[in-house]
């Protein structure tokens, strides 16, 4: 707030239920509160009645709390993936107006490499999503069931999309290679999509110890860097939520 940076941040209903102030306090800044699912379990680990269940409860339980429509969904580990893209039918049916869940990279646990690096829409209407470049606009003309989808940032290199806009990689990286693709994308005329999560900003956080050596370098890897480069970012680049893109 004290660099007048507005944000979208993406809320688990288990979070909101157990501290709804900190909701409440969030959009009383002039933030947008948008879902990230109750209970952060990925996609492709529920069935469809228990995801429609869990998006279902959480935009409830966020609007209780603010007053206003929860227009977006962010998926658990970006958990919205070739073998899951049954959840947007799902979104669309919740009354989500749009969704922030695809990475356009190769990764062990999410992403769809095939997918547009910039924002797009769904087409809804047949029996599976597809991707259509055009403006809402020419999807309303048409009549057609859609929701809007704005992926997570990244750069091409050598016709490969490298990941450059947040959490273990924003904190592993230099800087200046965050600084840098943001920039070129802006160069493109393209909004940079950058995120973090709050649990990153405390370099105290408790340390797990059964978990993989990989699981714990990608968790805790320069945690003390975050804040300073956050901050940095803040004071030289503008940033605006994500509902803001739909006006």
């Amino acid at each position: 707030s004290h660099t007048n940076r507005r944000a979208t941040f993406f809320i688990l209903g288990w979070v909101a239920e157990r501290y709804p102030l900190l909701v409440k306090e969030i959009h009383s800044r002039g933030h947008e509160v948008a879902s990230h699912g109750y209970g952060h379990q990925v996609i492709y680990h529920q069935k469809p009645e228990e995801f429609q269940k869990d998006v279902a409860t959480s935009k409830k339980i966020l609007e209780d709390l603010t007053g206003s429509e929860i227009m977006g969904y962010r998926a658990p580990t970006y958990s919205i993936t070739e073998n899951s893209l049954w959840a947007l039918n799902i979104l669309a049916d919740a009354g989500y107006k749009y969704d922030s869940s695809i990475f356009p990279i190769k990764h062990d646990y999410y992403g769809i490499s095939s997918a547009p690096r910039f924002p797009f829409i769904w087409n809804l209407n047949g029996d599976k999503p597809e991707i259509l470049l055009h403006h809402e606009s020419e999807a309303e003309k048409q009549g057609l069931r859609f929701l809007r989808e704005f992926p997570v940032s990244t750069v091409k290199l050598f016709n490969y999309n490298f990941p450059c806009s947040g959490g273990g990689y924003f904190r592993l990286l230099p800087y200046f290679i965050t600084r840098n693709s943001l920039r070129h994308i802006n160069k493109e005329k393209e909004p940079f999509m950058f995120y973090l999560h709050p649990w990153e900003l405390d370099p105290d956080i408790p340390v797990i110890k059964k978990i993989s050596p990989v699981s714990r370098f990608r968790t805790y890897v320069n945690l003390s860097r975050t804040k300073p480069r956050f901050e940095r970012l803040l004071r030289e680049f503008r940033f605006s939520p994500l509902s803001a893109f739909l006006k």
